[in-house]
């Protein structure tokens, strides 16, 4: 992408962030016995731990009024780049600069099943901050756009997923959050309640805001984004606009779905130079950032 973003319109600067975990696997190594009974120590003695990289090198820009959405499969880094930019956790290297404090909708958000819709909108709303006057003000406009109507009075643990996910959308985009984060939340399925968050999404960017949207509804993502960035195990692939990204994205996807490994792997390594022609042919100064291989 070639438009520049000013210092004073900046959101997010993501700068050279990596990220890796270390996790258990019971994966048999070639020195450990095999069998029912290399499996049975294996369970009840400590399981070996192998490290997995979620995000590899990467940088980019955000800024005010764009909306960005993040698409790929799973395990490519999708939801730790955004738990990155959260906060929620701190990268192995690199830095996170954020005008203000991110807020990150995701589909487990911390609220009760066993609690009514009602209940769990006041529960939401004092864990990001507002106080009870600001929470009834803000209580009739949150069930409007959640679209839950009298369902709102049952027991959240009765909501479809996408009811529950309608509700955390509703609840976290109340306070108005310069910078938002949505993981997963607007796959429902509801045009309706697609119309509103849309609309809603637009008032937040038109508000000088800045949106990261994570879905893997390839139509929700043209239909709401101003830009997407495409990941693949870890790495960035593209940062285009959304028509361009998804298409590259689809065709990737179809490689995959039809096992012509070789055309995947070719349709990767092509959208991966491209991103770093583009990097090289942009002036250092002023531009979006750029994953880094």
């Amino acid at each position: 992408m070639d438009d520049l973003i000013s210092e004073a319109d900046l959101c997010v600067a993501v700068d050279g962030v990596s990220m890796q975990y270390r996790v258990p696997s019971s994966e048999r190594s070639p020195e450990r016995p095999r069998g029912i009974s290399g499996q049975i120590r294996r369970a009840a003695g400590k399981q070996q731990l192998v490290t997995v990289r979620a995000l590899n090198s990467f940088s980019m820009l955000a800024g005010k009024g764009e909306s960005i959405g993040i698409v790929g499969r799973n395990g490519s880094g999708k939801s730790t780049l955004l738990k990155l930019i959260s906060g929620q956790v701190p990268p192995d290297s690199g830095a996170v600069y954020a005008s203000s404090t991110p807020v990150l909708l995701g589909v487990n958000a911390a609220l009760v099943p066993e609690l009514s819709g009602d209940h769990n909108v006041v529960l939401g709303c004092l864990a990001m901050g507002l106080t009870e006057e600001q929470i009834a003000q803000r209580f009739d406009s949150i069930v409007e756009l959640s679209g839950l109507e009298k369902a709102i009075h049952l027991p959240m643990r009765s909501y479809s997923s996408g009811m529950a996910s309608r509700l955390r959308f509703a609840i976290a985009a109340s306070i108005d959050p310069e910078i938002l984060l949505i993981d997963e939340a607007l796959n429902t399925g509801d045009a309706q309640f697609t119309d509103r968050s849309r609309r809603r999404m637009d008032e937040l960017r038109a508000n000088a805001g800045c949106v990261f949207l994570v879905s893997h509804s390839l139509k929700t993502i043209t239909g709401m984004c101003t830009r997407v960035l495409w990941l693949d195990q870890g790495d960035l692939l593209m940062d285009a606009a959304p028509d361009d990204a998804v298409k590259a994205y689809r065709e990737f996807t179809k490689a995959l779905a039809d096992e012509n490994n070789q055309r995947a792997a070719a349709l990767r390594q092509e959208a991966l130079d491209s991103l770093t022609v583009a990097r090289v042919l942009e002036p250092p100064a002023g531009r979006r950032g750029r994953g880094k291989h």
